[in-house]
């Protein structure tokens, strides 16, 4: 037997433990808080009620809207389907028409009976006809008389069209219907005062367009019998073209009244048609607005009375907390200043005894509140070994002598352990004027003491550091000119003298008084440094600088700092590099000489050519003395044939002396000497030279160099040396491989070129068609005494690209290859030049040739 249901009991265990929760959170509340929601809570009440009645009028509301919309949804839909059961039947008895006229079972007679019952039976057809594929009248009836004479679809008896429109819809349709082979439903279109669309069935005879059955519809009518009469008596039925005009409608509006609108819709597509017509059904509302219902009126102003009562009460009630909460807060606020406080706050009696202490002080020595009151000297806070201290400073506290500045205790914590505390002690006076104690605060400077101490055990050790640098550290005020600090190395060399640090920094830096700052020198407001020097000297390069009365070299940095005391000083660091000059020196002294010995072991490999090379102007001298003494003697020479054959014998010897004097100015000692230089003339020299050994090879030389480089700042010696070095070298790698005539030319390229990493600069390249170099000669070819040929002393390359790089160019070498073969070896080097300055040429491009 099921237990009877009583919805009280249930309601009570529903909302017992919500009763607990709530009377538990009342129960925490503070008095203040207890009474404000005790005045507001009728407040609420009330407002929740009418907050209520609201909702329930607008969901009553709701639900009378939604069920309207569902009615007049239904009702459209019933009104759609009757529709398209009657367009269906009338199509299905057209398409059985149309197989009867193409199989020929009935004639045009035939057709107007059936036609003519067609239209009796179904008044919403206006007319049915048959039309032929050339688009003429065969037959048909209309709903205005039984025999309609006058043709249709534009034909050329009547060349009067009814409307734009109408022909256009009608066209359409029969397109359509000749296309597809389907019936098809034309487009809506005004005609005898009303809209009307047709159906139009196409008839097909063996496959062949032979015309079309054209029914004719009327949307009034066709509206007004399709629909049941209790939809329509429900709710309005109205049919909309494209562009949402209402072409029908099953209510007829009252002449000169307007219409009721409509608040509920509902739209459907008049199908099967599909042709842009569309069915709306209509609602309206049966029950007034909101603001209409006198009941809710009447709860809104009872309301409203209760609202304007509980206020009065609710500003009463606001008073009185507001009295109670700024008490409260005045007692919370000094609560919380002296709990937040982390100095430890300690008040005592005229006869030393405490009379307060807050939490930090409690939390300092460990002890607590109930603890330290009343205690008299000695404190339990007092270290056991400063009992003596700490009385007299108490006797100083209490006689009023305590120091302004504070002093130093120690004090001890409940478990033992000693920090340390500055103390500051001042009379606490009453609200009568009279002193009543003393008030002192004790605050923990331990950290504060281990971080001083800390920050002088490192400025100490930094001072060591500094003391003991092998270099000079100085640093002068720029406005004064005064040293504030110098190193042992500095005072070594230079004493305190601060012309030392001027003298390093390459000038004075000092400062008149009375001298007034200029609109340059403008100052950093929080820094108060000039931001142009900070600009320009913060970080500037090292600079090397020679003190002769100490005959040193120093490399000096320096930087602009603010020091200690806010003034702008210059830092300066001085290093001693006098040896590495002096090593520096040594080393160019010793480059000197290598390539003073290359050059001479160049020559004296080329030895052989230049005694052929000198051989040849020696011997026609010899030819042409010989043969002038011969005619002398036998006096078979006339004057002008003397003449010339000592012209020829001088101009050999002029040539003798070139090949002696280019040998001599390429072999002799000299101090290296950079001068503005015309890569035209190094080239022109160093082809020269290279020209003895290559025709003695058999090797041929073809020189480019382009037109108008600029100048180059270099030793022409050191770079004619380098480009006959490599010049000789393809000579000597072609001529070792004994390569056939094809392959036997060098070409020398001198060209400008522009990259972001080198500049501006020159580029000569030699490239050879000889056998190459193997890779393992490319990795080491540079390295000092490494050398692929028998007697080489492995030299001349590295001495090559340590002359290049003096002069801050970049030397290089690569194979050249032919797929995977090797067929030749290019070595390139590049030299700065100044683009300001270009080298003057007669020509557009010097180009020079040398062959055997």
């Amino acid at each position: 037997m099921p237990f009877p249901f009583d919805p009280g009991t249930a309601a009570r265990r529903l909302f017992q433990p919500m009763r607990r929760i709530v009377g538990s959170w009342w129960r925490r509340q503070s008095p203040s808080r207890q009474d404000r929601f005790a005045t507001l809570g009728p407040l609420i009440s009330v407002l929740l009620f009418l907050a209520a009645m609201i909702s329930a009028f607008w969901y009553l509301r709701n639900e009378e809207i939604e069920r309207e919309s569902e009615a007049v949804k239904r009702d459209t839909e019933i009104a759609q389907q009757q529709i398209r059961l009657r367009l269906i039947e009338n199509q299905e008895q057209l398409v059985r028409v149309a197989r009867e006229l193409t199989t020929h079972v009935i004639d045009a007679r035939d057709f107007n009976a059936q036609a003519l019952a067609l239209v009796r039976e179904r008044p919403e057809l206006t007319q049915v006809l048959w039309i032929t594929a050339l688009r003429e009248r065969r037959a048909g009836v209309s709903q205005s008389s039984l025999q309609d004479d006058g043709p249709l679809l534009g034909s050329r008896e009547n060349p009067s069209m009814p409307h734009p429109n109408q022909s256009s819809a009608v066209e359409l349709a029969f397109e359509a219907a000749r296309e597809k082979h389907q019936p098809v439903y034309s487009q809506p279109f005004s005609a005898g005062g009303g809209t009307v669309f047709q159906l139009q069935v196409p008839l097909m005879d063996r496959g062949n367009f032979a015309g079309i059955l054209v029914a004719e519809y009327s949307v009034d009518v066709l509206l007004r019998r399709a629909v049941p009469v209790e939809v329509s008596t429900h709710h309005p039925i109205a049919v909309l073209d494209a562009n949402d005009q209402i072409v029908s409608s099953t209510i007829t509006p009252m002449p000169g009244k307007k219409p009721v609108r409509a608040s509920v819709f509902s739209e459907a597509p008049l199908a099967p048609a599909l042709n842009g017509l569309v069915l709306r059904g209509q609602g309206y509302r049966t029950s007034g607005g909101l603001v209409s219902s006198a009941l809710f009126w009447m709860v809104v102003a009872l309301s409203i009375l209760t609202v304007w009562m509980l206020l009065g009460t609710w500003r009463h009630m606001r008073r009185r907390l507001q009295i109670q909460n700024a008490l409260t807060s005045e007692m919370n606020f000094r609560r919380a200043m002296e709990n937040s406080m982390l100095t430890g706050m300690r008040a005592m009696d005229m006869e030393s005894r405490i009379t307060y202490v807050n939490p930090a002080f409690c939390a300092m020595t460990g002890s607590s509140e109930a603890e330290l009151l009343g205690r008299k000297p000695p404190y339990p806070y007092w270290p056991p070994d400063r009992f003596e201290e700490n009385s007299r400073l108490q006797q100083q506290e209490v006689q009023g002598r305590s120091p302004a500045g504070g002093a130093e205790v120690k004090v001890m914590r409940k478990d033992g352990t000693v920090f340390d505390a500055r103390m500051y002690v001042s009379p606490l006076v009453d609200t009568k004027g009279k002193q009543s104690g003393w008030m002192a605060s004790i605050t923990n400077i331990t950290e504060a003491k281990r971080v001083r101490d800390q920050l002088s055990a490192s400025h100490e050790r930094f001072t060591t550091v500094l003391e003991g640098l092998d270099a000079a550290v100085s640093v002068l005020s720029v406005q004064q000119g005064e040293l504030l600090f110098a190193n042992r190395s500095y005072r070594l060399w230079f004493g305190a003298d601060p012309a030392g640090h001027a003298l390093l920094a390459g000038g004075a830096l000092t400062h008149s008084p009375d001298e007034e700052p200029t609109a340059d020198a403008e100052l950093d407001v929080e820094d108060a440094l000039p931001l142009h020097a900070m600009a320009e000297q913060a970080g500037s390069d090292p600079r090397e600088v020679y003190v002769e009365s100490l005959d040193m070299w120093f490399d000096v940095r320096s930087r602009y700092l603010q020091w200690t005391d806010g003034r702008l000083a210059q830092m300066l660091i001085a290093t001693d590099i006098t040896v590495r000059r002096h090593a520096e020196a040594l080393a160019a002294q010793q480059a000197e000489k290598a390539a003073v010995t290359s050059r001479l072991m160049t020559m004296g490999e080329m030895a052989s050519s230049v005694a052929h090379e000198l051989n040849q102007p020696l011997t026609a001298i010899t030819n042409y003395c010989n043969g002038m003494v011969s005619r002398v003697k036998s006096d078979n020479i006339a004057r002008d044939d003397l003449l010339a054959a000592l012209e020829k014998t001088a101009k050999q010897a002029q040539r003798a002396g070139q090949i002696i004097h280019r040998i001599r100015n390429f072999v002799k000692r000299s101090e290296p000497q950079r001068q503005a230089t015309s890569a035209a003339e190094v080239v022109e020299d160093a082809v020269d030279l290279a020209g003895i050994e290559l025709r003695r090879r058999n090797v041929a030389l073809h020189t480019y160099v382009a037109q108008r480089l600029p100048s180059m700042l270099v030793d022409p010696i050191l770079i004619e040396q380098v480009i006959l070095n490599l010049l000789k070298n393809s000579a000597e790698a072609i001529d070792n491989a004994s390569l056939p005539a094809s392959r036997r030319h060098i070409e020398l390229r001198v060209v400008p070129k522009h990259s972001p990493e080198l500049g501006g600069h020159i580029e000569f390249s030699v490239t050879d068609m000889g056998p190459g170099l193997p890779e393992e000669v490319l990795s080491r070819m540079y390295e000092a005494f490494f050398s692929t040929k028998v007697d080489g002393m492995g030299i001349g390359l590295g001495l090559c690209r340590s002359i290049v790089e003096s002069h801050q160019g970049r030397m290089r070498a690569e194979n050249l290859y032919n797929g995977a073969a090797v067929v030749g070896c290019r070595f390139a080097f590049t030299i700065p030049v100044d683009s300001s300055r270009p080298e003057p040429l007669p020509g557009n491009a010097a180009n020079l040739t040398a062959t055997p």
